[in-house]
């Protein structure tokens, strides 16, 4: 299991600003995490991920987003709150998948 490192800039989801902030991954950690896909996929190609923000961790699932070329990490608002976030902050954060 490979553990990635990474800062990302928050943004709120168009559709849905109220509720939905996503990060994207990094270019080279979604190549390395796609290239390690083996076997059925999950709805939407989601990959199951373990993702740390300051000192708050959680589970959740990143998806391919083919219009912005990576895949998309949501962040939950339980999580911004906990860390004082705001959701278009760049954050540095650590991922692995499960």
């Amino acid at each position: 299991m490979t553990q990635f490192h990474f800062d990302a800039d928050l943004y709120l989801w168009e559709s849905r600003r109220e509720t939905w902030v996503f990060a994207d991954l990094p270019h080279d950690v979604a190549d390395v995490i796609e290239d390690a896909q083996t076997g059925p996929r999950r709805g939407f190609g989601a990959v199951r991920v373990e993702v740390t923000l300051g000192t708050t961790t959680w589970r959740t699932s990143i998806f391919p987003s083919k219009g912005r070329g990576t895949y998309i990490l949501p962040v939950k608002r339980a999580v911004l709150d906990a860390e004082g976030v705001v959701p278009t902050a760049r954050v540095a954060l650590s991922l692995h998948t499960v």
